[in-house]
Formats: C-alpha cells, sequence, structure tokens
C-alpha cells in the first residue's frame, strides 16, 4: 500500500500541481478574464526556464471558454465538439525562413540609442529579474520537499515525465498534403546564428523600399523573418532568433509595414490581380509560382496569429485583424490555420471592447460565407457556444454587448439557412426537453435552468432568428415550436414575482407575432401587475431606478413597493401597446380591446398613484377612440368575417398612410422610450 504524501507536500501540491492550476484557469476562464502574458523583456537563466516549463502549461483562452461551456451549460451540449488541434495553438511557428546572404543590414552602433527606451528596459529588467529570484526560490522549497516525502518525488517525475512526453509529439503537422519539399525552407533551431542580428530603423527603411521596389526580392524572406520577430517582440520563447528588434520605432515600422503590404507583396509573387475567392487560391496551388511562395505565406500568416494570441493592446488587435481580412482567402490554403484563425477570433470576439468585437466578427463572418462547410460549422458552433457562455448575467455594462453577440450569431446562421436550420432545430427542441422535464417534476434544479439567463438568452436568439427569416424561408416548424416553449416558460412562473420573466416573453411573443403575421394572444399574462397593492417605502426613502429589463425574479423586499407597481404598470401598458399596434387596423380590434379596456378601467378607478393613473387613462383614451373608430368602419362594409380576402384587405389603405392615432401614440411612445 503505497504511503501518503505529508501535510505540507499535499499543500504544496494543492497550490503548484499542474492539474490544479489548470482547473484555476478554467473557474477564471467563466469570469470572461482574459489571459495573456504581458509583454515584457526577459532573459530568464537556464534553471528558472525550466522550472516554468515543468510548472506550468501554455494557456489557450478559446479552449477554456469551451471547456466553461461544457461545465455550466445544461442545454448548449449539442453544440460542442472536441478539437484534436488543441494542443497546436500553444506553437507559434514552424520556424524562421532561410536567409538571403546578400541582404543588407545597418549596423546598431550607426543608429542613437533613445534614452528613455533605456530607463524602460531597465524597469523591465528589473521585473525579470525579480521574477528570476522567486523562481530560485519556489525550485529550492520544492527539492526540500522532494528530499522528505519520496513518495512526492516519485509522483512529480511521474507527471513530469508525461508532460514532457506530450510536449515533444509534433503538434503542428498540416493537413494540406505532402509538405516535405517545404523542410528546408525553414531554419532548425542549431543551425540558426547564436549571434543574433539586430534589426534597426534604417535596415527596415531599406529592406521596404526594396520590396516596394521588386517585388521578387530575395530579401523578402529577412523582412518577414523580421516579421516574426516583432511578433514575439517583448516574449520570452526560449528560442533562438536569427533577427532582433532594436526598439518599438522598429517594432511598429516592421508590423505597419508587413500587415499593410502583405496582400500586394503575395498577389505580385503569385502573380495574380487579387483574392477574388478560394478557388483563385485552390489553384494557384498546382502552379510553381506557389511551390516558391507557399513557405513566405505560412510564415506570416503564423506570426500574425502569434500576435493575435498574445497582444493585450485592442488598437494593435483591431489594425492586425483589418489587415489580415484583406488576406483572409489565403487561410483557405491552410485547414489548420484557419481552425486557430476561428479559436483566436471567437475569443476576441466575446472579450473585446466594440471595435475589437465588431472586427473579430467580420473575420468570422467572411469565414462562415467564403470557406469550406467544415469551417462553417465550426463558426456556428463555436460561435453559438461562446455566446452562451458569456451570456449568464446580465448587467448594465454587458447588456449592450450581449446584444451584440446575439445579433452577430443570428447574422452568422442566417448566412446558410439549409446548413444551419437543422442546428437550431435541435437547440429549440432540448430547450423544450428541458421545460417538459421541469413542469413534470417541478424541481428546484429543473426550475432554476428555466429562469436562468442563458435559457432565456438562448430562447431569445432563436426568436430573433425565425423574426428575421420567417418571410423569406419556411420556418413554421419552428415557429410553433418556439411558440409553445415560451407560453410553457410564462405559465410555469405565475405570480408577481416572476412578472419581468412574463414580461420577455410577451416581448418575445409580440416580436414573432409581427414577423410572422400569426395571431399570438398575450393579454392573459400582462393583467397580474394590476393585482399589486403598492405600499410607501421605508421611512420615505426613495429606491434607486427598478430596470425590469435586468431582472427575471423581483427581490421579496420590492414586491410590495409603489417603484415595482409603478414599473410594473407602465411595462405591461407598453408591452400591450405593442400587442394592439399591431392589430390596430384589423376588422376584430373592438373585440380584441374589449377586457383589456374592462380591466385598465378598473385599475384606474382603484389606484390612488398619480404617476401610473395619468399614462393608463392616456392609453385607455387612445385604445378606446381607436376601437369606435373600426366599429364605424366596420358597420360601413357588408362582408362576413368568414370572406377571409374582404377581411385582409380591411383598411389597407389606412393601414400604408399610419393615419389611425393609434399608430402614432405608439410611435411617440417608442420615441419617448429610446430618449
Amino acid at each position: 500500500m503505497a504511503k501518503k504524501m505529508g501535510r505540507r507536500a499535499r499543500k504544496f501540491a494543492k497550490k503548484n500541481l499542474q492539474s490544479v492550476m489548470k482547473r484555476k484557469r478554467k473557474l477564471n476562464a467563466l469570469f470572461q478574464k482574459k489571459f495573456a502574458p504581458r509583454r515584457a523583456q526577459s532573459d530568464s537563466p537556464e534553471e528558472s526556464k525550466n522550472l516554468k516549463n515543468d510548472m506550468q502549461t501554455p494557456v489557450d483562452p478559446e479552449q477554456e471558454i469551451l471547456d466553461g461551456i461544457v461545465s455550466t451549460n445544461p442545454f448548449g451540449d449539442l453544440f460542442i465538439k472536441e478539437d484534436d488541434d488543441s494542443a497546436a495553438d500553444a506553437s507559434d511557428s514552424d520556424g524562421y525562413l532561410s536567409e538571403d546572404p546578400e541582404c543588407p543590414y545597418i549596423s546598431e552602433d550607426e543608429e542613437e540609442s533613445c534614452p528613455e527606451e533605456m530607463c524602460k528596459d531597465v524597469v523591465l529588467l528589473e521585473q525579470n529579474t525579480e521574477i528570476n529570484q522567486r523562481l530560485k526560490n519556489q525550485k529550492r522549497k520544492l527539492s526540500k520537499l522532494c528530499k522528505k516525502d519520496p513518495q512526492f518525488s516519485k509522483f512529480l517525475e511521474s507527471r513530469r515525465s508525461e508532460f514532457l512526453k506530450s510536449k515533444s509529439e509534433e503538434i503542428y503537422s498540416d493537413d494540406e498534403g505532402d509538405t516535405s519539399s517545404m523542410d528546408d525552407e525553414y531554419i532548425v533551431g542549431n543551425e540558426i546564428s547564436q549571434v543574433s542580428k539586430v534589426i534597426t530603423s534604417s535596415t527596415v527603411d531599406v529592406w521596404c523600399w526594396l520590396v516596394m521596389e521588386q517585388p521578387n526580392w530575395p530579401g523578402l524572406a529577412n523582412l518577414l523573418n523580421a516579421f516574426r520577430a516583432a511578433c514575439h517582440y517583448g516574449l520570452d520563447t526560449g528560442e533562438v532568433s536569427p533577427v532582433k528588434i532594436a526598439n518599438r520605432e522598429v517594432f511598429c515600422k516592421i508590423l505597419t509595414f508587413v500587415l499593410s503590404e502583405a496582400k500586394r507583396i503575395f498577389c505580385g509573387l503569385l502573380r495574380i490581380s487579387g483574392f477574388s475567392n478560394k478557388e483563385t487560391i485552390l489553384k494557384m496551388k498546382n502552379k510553381p509560382e506557389w511551390k516558391t511562395t507557399r513557405s513566405l505565406i505560412k510564415s506570416f500568416l503564423r506570426s500574425s496569429l502569434f500576435l493575435l494570441n498574445q497582444e493585450t493592446d485592442n488598437q494593435i488587435l483591431v489594425f492586425v485583424l483589418s489587415q489580415i481580412r484583406l488576406s483572409i482567402l489565403l487561410f483557405s490554403a491552410f485547414p489548420s490555420l484557419t481552425k486557430k484563425l476561428i479559436k483566436i477570433s471567437i475569443h476576441l470576439w466575446v472579450t473585446g471592447d466594440k471595435d475589437l468585437s465588431a472586427s473579430s466578427f467580420l473575420i468570422l463572418r467572411d469565414i462562415a460565407s467564403e470557406f469550406s462547410l467544415d469551417n462553417i460549422d465550426t463558426c456556428l458552433t463555436k460561435g453559438f457556444g461562446a455566446f452562451i457562455a458569456n451570456s449568464k448575467f446580465m448587467k448594465p455594462q454587458n447588456i449592450e454587448h450581449i446584444e451584440f453577440l446575439e445579433n452577430s450569431v443570428v447574422e452568422l446562421y442566417s448566412l446558410d439557412i439549409q446548413k444551419s436550420y437543422q442546428k437550431v432545430l435541435m437547440s429549440v427542441q432540448q430547450l423544450a426537453s428541458i421545460l417538459r422535464l421541469a413542469l413534470k417534476t417541478k424541481e428546484k434544479d429543473e426550475l432554476k435552468k428555466i429562469h436562468s439567463w442563458q435559457y432565456i438568452n438562448c430562447i431569445s436568439l432563436w426568436v430573433k432568428f425565425v423574426s428575421c427569416n420567417y418571410k423569406n424561408h419556411d420556418l413554421e416548424q419552428l415557429l410553433f415550436l418556439i411558440i409553445g416553449v415560451i407560453k410553457g416558460i410564462a405559465h410555469l412562473f405565475p405570480g408577481p414575482r416572476y412578472l419581468p420573466l412574463r414580461f420577455k416573453c410577451v416581448k418575445m411573443l409580440n416580436q414573432l407575432s409581427f414577423s410572422s403575421g400569426v395571431f399570438i394572444p398575450v393579454e392573459s399574462l400582462l393583467f397580474d401587475c394590476l393585482e399589486i397593492r403598492g405600499t410607501n417605502n421605508a421611512e420615505g426613502t426613495k429606491l434607486k431606478h427598478l430596470d425590469l429589463a435586468l431582472l427575471l425574479k423581483v427581490p421579496n423586499q420590492l414586491l410590495k413597493s409603489q417603484d415595482f407597481q409603478q414599473a410594473s404598470v407602465l411595462s405591461a401598458i407598453k408591452l400591450l401597446a405593442e400587442h394592439l399596434s399591431q392589430w390596430c387596423y384589423h376588422v376584430s380590434f373592438p373585440d380584441l380591446a374589449t377586457i383589456p379596456l374592462i380591466l385598465l378601467k378598473r385599475f384606474h378607478e382603484n389606484t390612488s398613484i398619480e404617476s401610473v393613473r395619468r399614462p393608463v387613462k392616456r392609453f385607455i383614451d387612445q385604445v378606446q377612440q381607436n376601437s369606435d373608430f373600426i366599429q364605424r368602419k366596420r358597420d360601413e362594409v357588408s362582408f362576413s368575417p368568414k370572406d377571409k380576402e374582404s377581411v385582409d384587405s380591411f383598411l389597407q389603405l389606412e393601414k400604408c398612410d399610419r393615419s389611425v392615432a393609434f399608430t402614432k401614440f405608439y410611435d411617440n411612445m417608442l420615441q419617448n422610450a429610446l430618449a
């Protein structure tokens, strides 16, 4: 029987072992923290570098998000697939290109050093020294524990051997065919000179001029090596580089020129006018120009992906994405690089700010519309999964971002309805099965799945998808399935405490009714708020503004407050006006408005809250006025209600002109809400 580890050994393992650290990273990913190393120059000793390799594994933020979906999303697992190339993202490139020995270099001594740059380098050096010292202390503690507890030492050795074995495997092999003829285009580590050539600003200026004057200049490989070094600038990758970036000015020059001119350079080398479609690139693969250019293109794409995965400055990321998009069809020749681009774009799309999210989405949309079916499926699958993982909470700070993500997913799924319809149908069926189980068992855990933001946002996503595509595609089966799910949610949670949830259900039903023209009764879901009897707030204090759009369930302390009653009544009037405005020209409007008018008049007589009485009275007057108008017009016609064509053509001229007073009342209500 194996001897148990000592107390100190267990404490150390709990804090520092690889499996524990990996679990912590996954948990942190659920709170949308972006993991990316800071740019800092580092010249760590060999001893500390070995310790870092033993105790850490490369962090893949995109994979962490997907791992979090599997553990936290009970209704999105239909879309989650395991990736066979997850480890490939940890690598950065195949290596440096073989350089032109006659390429001109301008010595570093010929340029003046920048004092400010030197000061920053000194600060970074001090930080690196401090980090190295902490690593040495950590290794010293680990050695003491290993000597004290042999079993713990054997355990660490077994885990270390497994890690080194997995890391030594070839993780960057491509599926594009036989690449053995290309291997000699790259330099292996032991062939690189130990003395790196320093790239100065003058050297970059000369190289850029030569490339602009001579597109077939042999020194282009030198420029791409410098671009690769710039993408790794400030990072300690542990590899020997043939070139070294002198300062940040050189870094900016190389990135700006290569990213801006890459499309023109590669089009000149391939002797084509542009990248019109992916077939153009695939046809080029059989031409001799491709064989000489392939390694250059691949080096550029890999370096760009590495920069996207490591950079933390949003402005640089937006610039890189915008320039990559110009040459995005080049990725069609490298399927494995396309998968990495999708992963990185998904991560930036869900975690970036407004501009970065928009730029990342444009990349995803281009891939989904231009590339192969496998890539489209990957964009749809991971796009939906990332949306669900990041819609777990609704706050004033992220509601606009979640709405953008929702619109983006709808646009992706609308690119090809035939490919996406089955995915949407399977998702809605799974939502329906969760609802069916909750209705049957009424267990607390099952009910929590329903009144969660992930479930409601998922329903809202597919409601918007159906609303955008119903008129141009046959989505009737999907429409009625979603309507049944929404009604089931509304009836599952009665009572005033769940009014915000039912209001969201009514809003989604109104949206479906507008887009499909199908009548969906919603009045009975709104009138619970009229039965609430508000009381004055304690000690005369005024509660903060109550936004029902950010709630699914009202806290108990607010149920009988006047603030909640006022917010509920105004929200109900707005939703009822939205419902009635769709049918305000219909011949049956007087019948539709009868019960709402009776209940609203009774509420107006009984309530004493002046801030509620005025809007309710105005709404009653507008509905009554429109009902009388339709009644007069209905008395003038002679057709029967069974005459569908005559019923559909009733007041069509007024409907086109939007001349009815109730329509103007509703338009003003929308304008005030936006203001």
